[in-house]
């Protein structure tokens, strides 16, 4: 297709338990949304009627079907107001099945795309169907689409095979109560994958009104978060975005994009981040999780940590790494990550003196990790094979204990031969994986290493793109229920940080340690204030054993493996 401009619009609203009082919220919002004179109107999750049922019967009473009044009272308008829709409802299908569905009208009212949802929270694995095959990605004159809703981005996979089949734009009808979905989970889904996402979300309760309270009471969630999070938003495929709407008001968000821009997978160095992927190595993740099984989950319940922040790279900077990694361990650490201490250009300029500089690093840092401490870092290293590498180190008193070198080729370390595993090592407080800067951008990496047992990562870093650290890398831990300490290289993209994973976290099961506070999966973040050259903070590797994110919504093993085979197709 060629560069066209178009406008792209997510409304944000609220429905209730009335189905034709929502009907008429659905027809004001498109007009209203109409107003601004869009090419894509993408409207919230579940937009007949709440995602609360008495019963089977309840649901299938206030679900509609694709040729029912409800949804042919849409396409009139959306013929009225010519003009691409995507809706959200829950359809009453023929084989007495009720599913989750996005659908996509064109401006003729012809239904383009039928989307179901793959994985469902909460309760709403008791009413609602999964999907049995991949959602559709829809050629139109607006550019590819594809659609998801809400949970399924929660997750990298949905989003994930819609984009690898070549969707542009994804639109994603949400349901969501959780602040870490606008700030998280919707906005990472867009560079992670270099494409457009308009999302709409609800405002007001997410429970019918009149047992709002006692829900409250009941499950000790405080009102506030029983309702609709908003933030809506429209987000560009290097992350930056467009658009975002308020936590509660109803409202109409646009933005002017251009979809062959998410033709262009590109990082800053020049890699292709679509071409650069390793299939094969993720074949795990579209593997049966009943025929998978983690290690035995060792973790400690606590773990002292610390990330450093020399000010510069080279001798000096190693000087002041070892000082401040002292430090650290005096101060109780058992776990230091520190930032590379050679960046990409000063490799590539002299690839010998560096990796003679990187024997010095790992001799130097190994003498002060103690009888118990260890270190973290990335060097250029020679592998057994003789072929230099870039690798994330883990380093103790008896010299190198992990390294990994880098999987996925990237042009800054073009030099650098690709290995074809992900390691783990298991530590008397957890299982451990280093991860390099350039393996850190695939969602793949993390989800594998969750799959193999991991509590705890450390990525010593440097960052090309802001989103690597803004959602980038909390976005992984979440995800995937990993700690992480990330020691990231100085820049204005941002410094390093931590995230301590929840300790309470299964949503209305009993918490002991916080209060319910809007956060559905993302773990404490703990940011290196600038100016400051190290952060002290308490891990916790024995929660990461834990993943359900409400009842039988596991974030990794109810992954939709069925599903996920562009992943992994070569």
């Amino acid at each position: 297709m060629s560069n066209r401009t178009i406008r792209v619009a997510a409304a944000q609203f609220h429905v209730g338990t009335d189905v034709d009082t929502n009907l008429a919220t659905v027809l004001r919002m498109l007009d209203e949304a109409a107003a601004v004179s869009p090419d894509l109107i993408v409207l919230p999750e579940f937009c007949n009627h709440l995602s609360w049922y008495d019963s089977r019967e309840h649901c299938a009473a206030v679900s509609v079907t694709l040729d029912g009044p409800f949804l042919s009272a849409v396409v009139e308008k959306v013929r009225a107001l010519a003009v691409h829709v995507v809706i959200n409802c829950t359809v009453n299908r023929e084989n007495d099945t009720i599913t989750g569905s996005s659908l996509l009208y064109s401006p003729e009212g012809e239904l383009l795309a039928d989307n179901t949802k793959q994985i469902y929270i909460g309760h709403e694995n008791d009413f609602l169907e999964p999907a049995h095959e991949p959602g559709p990605v829809v050629e139109t004159p607006l550019g590819r689409l594809g659609l998801y809703a809400c949970m399924d981005g929660v997750i990298n996979e949905p989003p994930r095979t819609l984009a690898l089949r070549g969707a542009q734009i994804l639109c994603n009808s949400l349901n969501s109560f959780a602040s870490d979905e606008g700030s998280l989970h919707v906005p990472v889904r867009a560079p992670e994958n270099r494409v457009f996402i308009v999302a709409a979300n609800k405002v007001g309760p997410l429970v019918p009104e009149p047992i709002l309270v006692p829900v409250s009471e009941a499950t000790g969630i405080p009102l506030k978060f029983l309702n609709g999070a908003g933030e809506s938003q429209i987000v560009a495929p290097d992350g930056s975005v467009l658009a975002c709407a308020s936590a509660d008001r109803e409202e109409v968000i646009f933005a002017d994009i251009e979809p062959c821009a998410a033709d262009r997978k590109r990082r800053p160095d020049g890699t292709d981040v679509i071409a650069s992927r390793r299939p094969a190595l993720y074949r795990a993740i579209s593997e049966d999780p009943a025929g998978q099984a983690y290690p035995a989950w060792k973790g400690a319940e606590e773990l002292a940590a610390s990330v450093i922040d020399p000010l510069t790279g080279g001798r000096d900077g190693l000087r002041e790494a070892v000082s401040l990694a002292v430090e650290a361990f005096g101060g109780g650490a058992k776990l230091v990550a520190v930032p590379p201490l050679l960046d990409a250009e000063t490799i590539a300029a002299d690839l010998p003196a560096a990796l003679d500089f990187a024997g010095e690093v790992v001799e130097t840092l190994r003498q002060c990790c103690g009888a118990e401490g260890f270190i973290a870092t990335a060097l250029p290293m020679r592998g057994d094979d003789a072929a230099p590498r870039y690798c994330a180190l883990l380093i103790g008193v008896d010299g190198v204990r992990l390294c990994q070198g880098q999987v996925h080729r990237s042009e800054r370390f073009a030099w650098s031969e690709p290995v074809d595993e992900l390691q783990t090592l298991e530590l008397p407080f957890g299982r451990v994986a280093v991860v390099t800067s350039d393996d850190s951008i695939y969602p793949e990496t993390f989800r594998l290493l969750a799959m193999a047992g991991v509590d705890t990562a450390v990525v010593p870093l440097e960052p090309l793109e802001a989103w690597e650290l803004r959602t980038g890398l909390l976005e992984r831990s979440a995800e995937n229920r990993i700690n992480l300490l990330a020691a990231a290289i100085g820049s204005p993209l941002g410094q390093g940080f931590a995230t301590a994973l929840q300790r309470d976290f299964t949503v209305l099961t009993p918490w002991e340690a916080r209060p319910f506070d809007g956060l559905l999966s993302q773990p404490e973040l703990y940011c290196l204030p600038v100016g400051d050259k190290r952060l002290a903070v308490t891990l916790y590797p024995a929660a990461a054993a834990n993943k359900e994110v409400s009842r039988n919504t596991d974030l990794v093993t109810n992954r939709p493996w069925k599903l996920c085979g562009p992943i992994t197709a070569r």
